[in-house]
């Protein structure tokens, strides 16, 4: 990989993590016209970082305040200091625990089947479209009256499931999870804000512990332009964050949605053509 190459892969990596279109099935795919075939799972999970790290820089205060409260609701914080289990940050640290199992668990099973089967190009096209009219659906069709404080575990889980979906490039963490609130009747801001604080105890286990694998051995990545590129997904991924934020409360999902078909298409021309190959040769 050259340095040219890691700073486009970056924004790319900071344009589209946190927009309903599949950061993964970019990178796969810009990487490969490149002519640098597959990126890779490892080096997508460790770019990650960057843009998880920028969500955490936007949302601290919000971060700070669940953390603080959560603890302060454990059983050995002293009676007269305990934060109620009923309190609405500690409700929503837990709902993060949990749903965040599901992608855990899952991420490790299908770990295998994720670094390589799962990155055929043809299902990265079937991904991208159904989850598109399954956006697109939701977002026209299902009500838009619940709010964060308001969640159950039953949504909890559901929602995870959703972003445990995106193992699959073409699915995307966001729009996954997205789709999924929306079709349980959340707001817009609300399946989008919940959608970045959900994927931070994933992406940061999945980025690190593929960090560790670098170090030990067990994958490899280009040190030097790797890092440039997680810098790089670190400061593009908080302007988009800023700017998703302010358009998702007046606007629909749909531009997202029309983006999804457009480039699932483009890419099932590139496949027939040949210019695109379907499997990475690392595969």
């Amino acid at each position: 990989m050259s340095w040219l190459e890691a700073i486009i892969l970056g924004l790319v990596q900071g344009l589209t993590e946190f927009l309903p279109i599949s950061s993964s099935a970019h990178l796969r795919i810009v990487g490969e016209l490149l002519g640098m075939n597959d990126p890779g799972a490892a080096f997508t999970a460790i770019t990650q970082i960057g843009t998880e790290s920028a969500v955490v820089i936007y949302f601290w205060r919000d971060i700070l305040r669940i953390l603080s409260q959560w603890f302060k609701a454990m059983p050995w914080v002293t009676a007269e200091r305990r934060v109620s289990q009923a309190d609405p940050d500690v409700r929503m640290g837990w709902m993060i625990i949990v749903g965040s199992i599901p992608i855990g668990v899952l991420g490790l099973l299908l770990e295998d089947w994720i670094d390589f089967q799962f990155r055929n190009l043809w299902i990265t096209v079937t991904m991208l479209a159904f989850f598109a009219i399954l956006l697109g659906a939701a977002d026209r069709f299902a009500p838009r009256f619940k709010t964060l404080d308001r969640m159950s575990w039953k949504d909890a889980i559901l929602y995870g499931f959703a972003q445990a979906m995106a193992l699959i490039p073409g699915v995307s963490r966001s729009g996954g999870t997205i789709t999924m609130g929306r079709v349980m009747g959340y707001t817009r801001e609300a399946a989008a804000r919940y959608s970045f604080l959900l994927a931070m105890p994933a992406v940061f286990a999945s980025g690190f512990y593929k960090l560790f694998k670098v170090l030990t051995g067990g994958d490899s990545v280009y040190a030097g332009p790797t890092l440039v590129a997680t810098l790089i997904a670190f400061v593009v991924g908080y302007a988009v964050i800023v700017w998703f934020l302010k358009i998702v409360s007046t606007r629909s999902y749909q531009p997202f949605v029309v983006y999804r078909l457009v480039i699932a298409a483009a890419i099932a021309v590139l496949l027939g053509m040949g210019v695109l190959t379907a499997v990475p040769v690392a595969a």
